[in-house]
This record gives structure tokens, C-alpha cells and sequence, in this order.
């Protein structure tokens, strides 16, 4: 039988598969295609860039959920927000701050508590890409991050929300706590029912 032949009789069986399989995740009750996300908060410290210590983390990821030591913030474009402290305040920095070339955005959304902000502001002008942003109680802030691949070989931006826990200005520490959501370009901040 020809190699042509071959492929095409195999078409159908390989068809055959990828349906039962489709349908036996379905089957299951769950969506092969879905992103399931929790909307728990997680909590994180980072240190201000203004301490003398070296090797501490001051910059966050939030997509991927990991600190970042930026010993020279211009050097790498894999962070979203860092900590310093300007004028005897915490505030967070997006990349722009350096310099840096990032789609990293930060929003201050005022009085209201994490549970209550159930999406990033579409307005692309209430958001912070090249200036200090101080961290005050009672804020919630939108993060609008840095592009990174996603999950179907698209350029994506995600959002994530967070609130202040500990601002320690004297300290040069800042603890706050975020949910993130990981799915592509989408500005909901509490998952899909």
C-alpha cells in the first residue's frame, strides 16, 4: 500500500480517538479547555529596593507567581512591579519607571477591599506605566502585566489584584496579598462560575 494510502486510512481511527477522548473529559463534567483558578489570595514579602542589602527579592512576576531580585532593574523585562521606597513611602514601580519597554501597568482602585473588585478597569488612562504608585490601606491595586506566552502560542497580558497586608516604610518591607488570573488578556478578576 502506498505511503499516501496508509496516512489517510489512519485519518479516520486517529479522528475516532481524539473525539472519544474529547468526549470522555466532557463526560466527566470537565471542560478540556478551561483554566481552573481559585480566587484565594496568596501572600507575599517583598523587600524595597532602597535597603542595602543585596540578594533580597523586590520585584513580582504575578502570572507566573514568582519574586524577582532586580539588582539592576533594566536588565531583565521578566517582572511586573517592584518595591521602593520614595519619599519615606512604600510604592510600587512598574518597569517603565527604569525605562524599561513592558506593557506592566498598575491601577489604584480607592476604598474598597480585594473581594470587591471583580474586574481590571478597562480605561486604558487610569492606569500607571512609567511612575511610583504608593501603597496605602484600603486600595486595591490592579496589575496589568508584562506579556508573556500563552497557552496556545499567543502573546497574552493577565491581571491580577492585590491589597496591602503590612506596609513597613521604615523597614523597607511591603507584604500584600493577590489572585491572579491565568487566562489570556482576560480582565476578570474572580473566576468564571
Amino acid at each position: 500500500m502506498p505511503h499516501a494510502t496508509r496516512a489517510r486510512s489512519r485519518w479516520p481511527g486517529a479522528v475516532a480517538i481524539a473525539a472519544a477522548l474529547l468526549m470522555g473529559g466532557t463526560a466527566c463534567g470537565g471542560d478540556p479547555f478551561a483554566f481552573n483558578w481559585n480566587d484565594a489570595p496568596d501572600t507575599v514579602l517583598l523587600y524595597s529596593l532602597a535597603r542595602p542589602e543585596l540578594n533580597l527579592v523586590s520585584g513580582y512576576n504575578f502570572f507566573q507567581g514568582v519574586p524577582v531580585q532586580l539588582e539592576a532593574p533594566a536588565a531583565t523585562g521578566s517582572w511586573d512591579a517592584a518595591v521602593d521606597t520614595r519619599g519615606g513611602e512604600i510604592v510600587l514601580l512598574p518597569p517603565g519607571a527604569f525605562g524599561v519597554v513592558s506593557t506592566a501597568r498598575i491601577s489604584t482602585i480607592e476604598g474598597v477591599g480585594i473581594d470587591d473588585v471583580t474586574s481590571a478597569p478597562s480605561d486604558t488612562l487610569l492606569y500607571v506605566a512609567d511612575e511610583p504608585v504608593p501603597m496605602r490601606h484600603g486600595n486595591v491595586y490592579v496589575i496589568k502585566t508584562n506579556r508573556a506566552q500563552g497557552s496556545f502560542g499567543t502573546r497574552c497580558v493577565y491581571h491580577a489584584k492585590l491589597e496591602p497586608v503590612d506596609i513597613d516604610a521604615a523597614g523597607g518591607t511591603f507584604r500584600f496579598r493577590y489572585v491572579v488570573n491565568p487566562i489570556c488578556n482576560s480582565r476578570d478578576l474572580v473566576p468564571p462560575n
